[in-house]
């Protein structure tokens, strides 16, 4: 099983919302920071947020105060709440640890937002 899988993706209309999830192998998540990506059309791949083990967040000033990241320490998993969504959000978004280590980019998940 790949070491983190996303999920959670769609289609979804400007202003509207979406929750992706990440599930995280238990010998990766255990102490780090993890983090979410996002690659619109082209090679960049930008932070969109970040979450310490402890629970401190860090955001992209793109995003602020629409995204909420969190984890579940019981789950191995973290989240990604997506609120008032706009076109330039479209994109794939990844999970991640921060720094990002390349032996574990998955195939991230779709986020496409449209009328």
């Amino acid at each position: 099983q790949a070491p983190l899988v996303e999920s959670g993706g769609g289609l979804v209309q400007p202003g509207g919302s979406l929750r992706l999830s990440c599930a995280v192998s238990g010998s990766i998540f255990s102490g780090n920071t993890l983090a979410w990506y996002r690659q619109a059309p082209g090679p960049r791949r930008d932070l969109v947020a970040t979450i310490t083990m402890t629970g401190v967040t860090y955001y992209a000033d793109s995003i602020k105060g629409r995204f909420a990241i969190s984890r579940d320490n019981a789950k191995n998993t973290v989240y990604l709440q997506m609120s008032s969504l706009k076109p330039d959000d479209t994109a794939t978004y990844y999970c991640n640890l921060y720094p990002s280590r390349m032996a574990y980019w998955g195939q991230g998940t779709q986020v496409t937002v449209s009328s």
